[in-house]
């Protein structure tokens, strides 16, 4: 008998949305599944999004209050998808109340935030998750095999990027993410802990880095109302300061031995969402990128020599893949990622089995982000500490 997981969403933006739609598709597409979601309650303080939560997404209650819902004693399981300087709070409500704690990353808006969370998580006892959801890509598990297997030899260097359009245009709205006192700070924590949650996955933990970081657009016109972060204003829009990081680039080193690059940036003009890495080793070396999600770059000096990179397509014979579509070049996409990470982060729940990217390996990730920060002020190499161990 399957069992049932109770579940509240916090936050129905696009985040919280691709969760709830998540929760839905998971029966359709893992029927062998060992539970059975339900969607309990919604918060959101926006109206409008609370009857969304109930007439298109099927939640069985939407309330104001996100307190109520992590309080519901029908609620096994609580989803953060709240901007990030409301997560912590969330969190350490979810978990004196007992429920099992998926977050959006970064689980916080600052790295200290990160390690707070984890410390209630740990006191409570409850299974924590984190929304790395590109780590499940079936091309990206197939990538972490390969490199486990000595495929690719000793690896040397790995180069990680995240570039993104959508703070491309001046005229774009200062929504939350543009605020310190909402989001924390830019770049390194929206879309750099990507790539640097994807390095650890793949190469290894990170022991030193060095970098800088810069405002590029420094003023945004202001929004009225709800506003997305892809939103325009006018030209003749009031204006207010953007007040964090829009590039960051990070030279690092790795505990293997492997040297590392890394640069991220919302306000590049062509690259749309070029999440990538290439992994450089002895005997190959692979190239992935999000915009291409269904396809990997392999060479290898034994197999190809000669002929350069081969494309492997995504099919059902890698991880996942076969849930969505069969055969072999059938692609699938972002929100299946998301549907792949949230079916396993409930199957753990329902089997009582570990479940990794959690909150552990999200202070990992912002111990790396605060040595990066230490670096812009000190203009020099900083060691990567484990920010649980550090004495405030």
């Amino acid at each position: 008998m399957k069992r049932r997981i109770g579940v509240a969403v916090l936050g129905l933006g696009w985040m919280g949305q691709a969760h709830s739609r998540s929760a839905r598709r998971i029966p359709g597409h893992f029927p062998d599944r060992s539970y059975d979601p339900r969607l309990v309650v919604c918060a959101d303080p926006v109206a409008d999004r609370r009857r969304s939560a109930l007439e298109d997404f099927g939640f069985e209650r939407a309330v104001e209050d996100w307190r109520s819902a992590v309080e519901d004693p029908e609620v096994d399981a609580v989803w953060v998808t709240a901007p990030n300087m409301l997560h912590l709070e969330m969190i350490e409500a979810a978990a004196a109340a007992g429920k099992a704690i998926f977050s959006e990353k970064p689980i916080g808006g600052k790295p200290e935030h990160a390690v707070t969370a984890l410390g209630h998580a740990r006191a409570a006892g409850v299974a924590t998750g984190v929304g790395y959801c590109y780590l499940w890509s079936p091309l990206v598990l197939h990538a972490r095999d390969l490199i486990a297997s000595g495929a690719l030899g000793e690896i040397t260097h790995y180069r990680g990027r995240f570039l993104s359009m959508y703070g491309s245009d001046p005229l774009g709205l200062l929504t939350w993410r543009f605020f310190v006192d909402q989001a924390g700070y830019g770049v390194t924590s929206d879309i750099l802990s990507h790539s640097v949650a994807m390095a650890r996955f793949l190469v290894g933990p990170v022991t030193e880095v060095v970098g800088m970081a810069n405002t590029t657009i420094p003023r945004r016109p202001l929004p009225t109302g709800a506003a997305s972060h892809y939103g325009l204003g006018a030209p003749d829009d009031p204006t207010g300061e953007v007040e964090n990081e829009d590039f960051a680039s990070m030279l690092c080193r790795f505990e293997n031995g492997a040297t590392g690059t890394f640069e991220v940036s919302r306000t590049v003009v062509g690259p749309e969402s070029q999440n990538a890495f290439e992994v450089y080793g002895t005997k190959g070396s692979l190239i992935w990128n999000h915009e291409r999600l269904n396809e990997l770059q392999y060479y290898s000096v034994t197999d190809s020599p000669d002929s350069g990179y081969t494309t492997v397509y995504g099919g059902e014979r890698f991880p996942f893949h076969g849930a969505f579509v069969p055969g072999k070049a059938n692609s699938i996409g972002f929100e299946d990622l998301v549907t792949i990470q949230d079916h396993a982060f409930l199957e753990a729940l329902a089997t009582g089995t570990p479940f990794s990217p959690g909150f552990s390996e999200a202070v990992d990730v912002v111990s790396v982000q605060q040595a990066l920060i230490d670096s812009w002020t000190s203009r020099g190499w900083q060691s990567v500490r484990d920010l649980t161990e550090v004495t405030p």
